[in-house]
């Protein structure tokens, strides 16, 4: 039997002895949370300093298990597995919903939001009550949104800075509506999950990567990648959610709790992350590659060819919502 198939199993069992008997004492609350993210991760750090919160917020009454590194499910399987209860709860990173909520690609559109105080602004904005709706229709219910970066980085084999270097490029993309920009810049982008990507650039079935700085660290792409260049092309937020169902059994002051943990890494993880994002910097050169960070010139003669086309996508993906979305971005 496969490890996650394993793993499956023992969640399945937890559940089963974590129901209260009738007439028995009330169980002590059980929040299994899955997530894609490596240990070393800081949102995975994020996570993890969440779950210490609610237990001493809550005295032990309710107790976060995380499942991280795809140990429970594969990231793509999150979502399913929170709507049907398979686990209460999930993190995942917002351009994962593609054509599910096109509507959660709006962070990915290039060069359209990356500016920190409009990102700080981001908690119950018209942009994340519209979100949050949508998810909710999909089963789920939005807990917390976790600031991952601002700072993307181009890996490869050679370095990375006008347009013509992309072309003929075979490099991850993220989803078919980004990677719109890509196409339009000539490079040929194959959407792979997070975990994959490493054996692929050293194998050669990728020429180069996208992902953020502090990936890039934590998934070592410095081992199989020579240069780098840093652009603020898009923001990403890796968001948990839970299942409405638990959410709704639990008691008033178990719910106040978790908003309140939540609240609190929300805000805790915009020091992180621009701290580790600067660090991350000087890691990558300090193991050797040679990184570059992208001039005002370079970002604009990008976003000349990104934009409009992944714009365009984004509103035929979302005609009803997407055009007051980008417009909401400009109020933040």
């Amino acid at each position: 039997m496969k490890r996650r198939d394993v793993l499956k199993v023992v969640l399945a069992l937890a559940a089963a002895f974590a129901a209260p008997s009738i007439g028995g004492a009330q169980a002590k609350v059980e929040m299994r949370l899955s997530h894609p993210l490596p240990t070393a991760h800081h949102t995975a750090k994020l996570i993890a300093a969440f779950a210490a919160d609610v237990k001493a917020m809550t005295n032990g009454e309710i107790e976060v298990q995380i499942f991280p590194a795809e140990q429970a499910a594969k990231a793509a399987e999150n979502h399913p597995s929170v709507a049907r209860g398979g686990v209460e709860a999930a993190a995942s990173v917002n351009f994962q919903w593609g054509n599910t909520i096109p509507e959660m690609n709006l962070t990915v559109i290039p060069f359209l939001i990356a500016d920190l105080d409009k990102l700080k602004r981001w908690f119950d904005s018209p942009i994340a009550q519209i979100l949050e709706a949508k998810l909710e229709q999909r089963g789920v219910k939005n807990l917390m949104w976790l600031y991952t970066t601002r700072q993307t980085i181009f890996t490869g084999s050679k370095p990375i800075r006008a347009p013509g270097d992309f072309k003929g490029l075979k490099i991850r993309g993220l989803n078919k509506l980004a990677d719109q920009g890509l196409i339009a810049l000539g490079a040929a982008p194959s959407a792979m999950a997070a975990p994959e990507v490493y054996q692929a650039l050293q194998s050669g079935v990728l020429d180069a990567a996208q992902t953020d700085v502090s990936a890039a660290v934590s998934r070592r792409f410095y081992e199989v990648q020579k240069f780098g260049t840093v652009s603020p092309q898009f923001s990403v937020w890796y968001h948990v959610y839970v299942n409405p169902a638990w959410w709704n059994g639990l008691s008033a002051a178990h719910k106040d709790t978790l908003k309140k943990a939540a609240r609190k890494t929300e805000l805790a993880a915009f020091d992180l992350t621009e701290a580790t994002a600067a660090a991350a910097v000087g890691t990558l050169r300090e193991k050797g590659m040679t990184i570059h960070i992208q001039t005002p010139e370079e970002t604009a003669a990008w976003k000349t060819i990104m934009q409009k086309p992944v714009m365009d996508e984004f509103l035929r993906l979302a005609p009803q919502v997407g055009q007051k979305l980008i417009d909401a971005v400009a109020k933040l």
